[in-house]
């Protein structure tokens, strides 16, 4: 019974008048209380056009490919809620409360080889259309990190994206294309498939740092100044783990005839 409260549990084994307290101190022992996994559907056309992504890049030097994304982070975390555990006496921390929210930062990065590329701010209350996500690329991608690349690089590397609109348009498309990054040297993107793409391993691991022990943020400047740190702070075998898990993730896509894989 996955995410069955712990009534419902002792219910089904026809055991009642067992207080809550002691039903989850009971369930603690052979039970975790985990929130359920959240993935956009996939239907029958999905996994086909997963496996046949899987069969095509399968034989691909993974060491080559920039796989790239957004993350949005904001001041409370990625729910608004924290919880852990505390010591017998101590009281819980007091969280802000905001009426509005607080807002967040977009922020775009991009992980090859063992080496991390970025993590770029995107201008706050910037929409990311066609237009201003190739302006973006142009000003921070293209002028900071891949123009300092050897040609030799240029003519290996191949750019993953994934099928947002703003990455997928044929005005992107084309753009990119001038840039050089066309026909096999752009990745073809299966949808619905974050499962499939390294860098959200990253943003995890980010995740994880920025909001340790439930920290929370004043100003989306502070929440900026965190992610760079938390970025700082992964080295490169950890990136190089990441990519280096590319072709376990095909295999295991192939085995699951296009279904999810985990991460």
């Amino acid at each position: 019974m996955p995410l069955a409260t712990s009534l419902a549990i002792f219910q089904s084994c026809n055991i009642t008048g067992v207080p809550k307290s002691t039903r989850c101190a009971i369930l603690r022992d052979m039970a975790k209380v985990r929130k359920a996994e959240r993935r956009p559907p996939l239907n029958k056309t999905h996994k086909l056009k997963r496996h046949d992504w899987a069969k095509k890049y399968l034989k691909t030097d993974f060491s080559k490919v920039l796989w790239t994304d957004e993350m949005r982070v904001s001041l409370d975390g990625p729910d608004g809620w924290a919880r852990g555990w505390i010591g017998k006496g101590q009281r819980a921390p007091v969280r802000l409360r905001r009426q509005q929210g607080g807002g967040g930062v977009l922020v775009w990065a991009g992980i090859i080889k063992d080496e991390l590329v970025g993590p770029f701010r995107v201008e706050d209350g910037l929409k990311l259309n066609s237009q201003s996500y190739c302006q973006f690329l142009e000003d921070t991608f293209f002028k900071q990190w891949y123009r300092k690349k050897s040609a030799s690089f240029k003519k290996n590397m191949i750019f993953m994206q994934d099928n947002a609109p703003s990455h997928a348009s044929k005005y992107s498309t084309a753009w990119l294309a001038r840039k050089g990054i066309k026909e096999e040297k752009l990745m073809t993107w299966p949808p619905c498939s974050p499962d499939l793409n390294p860098i959200e391993n990253l943003w995890s691991i980010i995740k994880c740092e920025i909001y340790k022990e439930g920290k929370q943020y004043t100003s989306l400047n502070s929440v900026w100044e965190a992610v760079v740190a938390a970025a700082r702070n992964v080295d490169g075998e950890q990136i190089k783990t990441l990519t280096e898990s590319m072709d376990g993730r095909l295999l295991s896509v192939l085995a699951k005839k296009g279904g999810y894989i985990g991460r």
